[in-house]
Formats: C-alpha cells, structure tokens, sequence
C-alpha cells in the first residue's frame, strides 16, 4: 500500500453516483489534510474531525462522524467507533414532540428489527427542538412509549448534529461496514429506497441470506399514520414566544382555519405540572368521528405532559374546518 499526504480543496459541488444517493458539499471542509492511497480506502484526519474523507473507486465519500458529544445513551451503553466497526449502521435524527419523526420511526424499528441479527446497528440520535424535549426523563419516557429498543444517544448539545453537518429532523444517515457514509434521506418517505441501500451495504459486508425486504408490511397507526400529502393545503403555524405561549389565566382559545386530514398541537402543562384541561370543537360543534387519538368523540382531552398532540384526524372526505380548543385551567405552554 503506497501513501502520498497532499492538501485538497474539494470542488464547490463535490457528489457521489450511488444509486440514486448523493453527498453533497456541505459534508466537505474547504481545505484538508487528507491521505491519499492507491489501492484503496484510507481514513484521513483533521483536528478531532474523525474520517474528513475517503476515496472509493475514484469517488469521494465523506465517513462517519464521531458520535462522542452524546449527554446520554438509552437502551446501550456508550458505543465507539472500535464497537461499530465492521457493521451497518443507520443514524436516525429524530426529536420525539416531531410528527414527522414519528411517521419515520416505524419504518426505523422494522429495519432494526428485520436486520439486527444481520450486522445492522441502528442508532436513534435525539436532537431536541424544544427546551422540554432536552430533559432526559421527558425522552426516556417517550422512548419507553414507543417502545424503541435500538441504542439512542441523547444529542442536547447539538454535538453529533453539528459533526454530521444535519439540518433536518428526521434524517437518515446509512453507513457501510467501514464506516463510510454511502447515502442520506431527508424528511420522510423513500423507505422502499432506504431499505434496499441496506440491504446492500449488508450484503456488501458479507451477509448472503438476508431476509426478504419488508417495506411493505409496515401498517402504522395513530400518530404515526403516514401524512395524506394530496390533502394537506395548512402549513406549519406558529408564533407567540420563540418557542411556546402560556396561557396566564383560564379559559384561553385558540381558532384556526385548516385543510388537511390531521391537526397536531405541541404542548404541555405549566411548571406545577398540573394536568390542564381542554376542549376542541370543529365548526362549532365535538368532533366525533374526527377526534384525534388525544381526544374523545366529544372533544375533551388532558393535557399531562410535554409532547405532540393530535387533536383531529378526519375519519372520511377531508374538506376545510375551523378548529378551535379551548383550555379550562390555566398554565398550558403550547
């Protein structure tokens, strides 16, 4: 093996052809130090960076991040890049108040579970968006609802997302057995796609008795039920505080004019963690068949912790609705 240490200035758009995958330039530092081999793979280092580049066949692939700013991990011990090495592992950006990480995860828990006793490692790296979602015991307790069994580092000093670059909530990063960032998705779908980059890393590391792929047996429910995107015509809303309103004195309503199928509100209760109570109507009157999995067929529901609601999920033909909830105690940060 022949060595040749040289700077390089990667070009602006620097990309890879696998598959349909891509890395972009954001993944590059505008000079490095890299080492450069002629027969093969070899990782190169910059300050406490690890793996700034590799090269593959004539291609550029940037490498794994260090995962060593986690707060915390659940459900594992720390793990290292000694203990990952030779295996698949897919990293989950994901914060448990998202509904679209929560859409993601049932796709995330059956890969794990299909691909485990595979060599596949799946990391669920949480990275909170709000201050609440930063209390190890808010996330260990939502862990524990949606029975999430794979490792989850807690990132809530950004450090594993700022080492990867991220900027999304969820993202999928799939990292071959060497350790080499071979695709990434952004946001939810392409799960058919994901699933057979895994399945190919897999099989690159020497796996040959796979089992068949399973993307479409997934059936979520609830929460997590795949978004109708042809009905959606709301956006996101939000304003008030930079991350919350609190409602000072009780009754307090919030109205919304919205077309699409679900309705989700962020919200918990106030520092005394009193449960606070609230009713939604749609066009003035309870629901019904249009309540949420938060809310009965009258509209009523309890505010008790920290986290994502959903209020409504139209049962048949979506059209436009004027939402209204309204809180009887006071305290609620939504």
């Amino acid at each position: 093996m022949t060595l040749e240490r040289k700077q390089i200035s990667p070009p602006r758009d620097c990309t890879f052809n696998e598959g349909d995958w891509s890395i972009l330039s954001r993944h590059w530092f505008p000079i490095a130090v890299a080492t450069q081999v002629t027969d093969g793979p070899v990782a190169a280092r910059l300050l406490d960076i690890e793996l700034v580049m590799f090269r593959s066949e004539g291609r550029p692939v940037v490498a794994r991040p260090s995962l060593a700013g986690a707060t915390a991990w659940l459900n594992s011990p720390p793990l290292t890049p000694e203990g990952l090495s030779g295996k698949v592992v897919v990293i989950d950006f994901w914060t448990y108040s998202c509904i679209n990480c929560l859409r993601a995860l049932p796709y995330v828990e059956a890969w794990y579970d299909r691909y485990k006793d595979h060599g596949l490692v799946v990391l669920g790296v949480h990275t909170p968006e709000f201050a609440f979602e930063k209390d190890p015991a808010n996330v260990r307790h939502s862990v524990s609802e949606l029975k999430i069994t794979y490792p989850v580092p807690l990132d809530s000093n950004y450090a594993i997302w700022q080492a990867f670059n991220n900027a999304y909530w969820p993202a999928h990063y799939f990292i071959d057995s060497m350790g080499r960032i071979r695709g990434h998705h952004f946001g939810e779908g392409s799960y058919g796609e994901s699933e057979q980059l895994i399945r190919q890393l897999l099989t690159e590391a020497g796996d040959q008795d796979l089992p068949a792929a399973g993307y479409g047996e997934i059936k979520a429910t609830g929460v997590q039920a795949a978004a109708d995107e042809a009905q959606i015509q709301s956006p996101e809303t939000w304003t008030v505080h930079d991350e919350d309103g609190v409602l000072n004195q009780a009754p307090g309503i919030i109205t919304f004019r919205f077309y699409a199928r679900d309705l989700h509100l962020v919200m918990g209760p106030g520092a005394d963690g009193k449960p606070i109570h609230f009713r939604v109507r749609l066009d003035g009157a309870a629901p019904e068949q249009n309540h949420g999995v938060d809310v009965d067929i009258h509209g009523n529901g309890v505010v008790h912790e920290q986290r994502l609601y959903q209020l409504i999920r139209q049962s048949r033909d979506v059209a436009e609705h004027t939402f209204s909830i309204e809180f009887l105690d006071q305290g609620v940060q939504a």
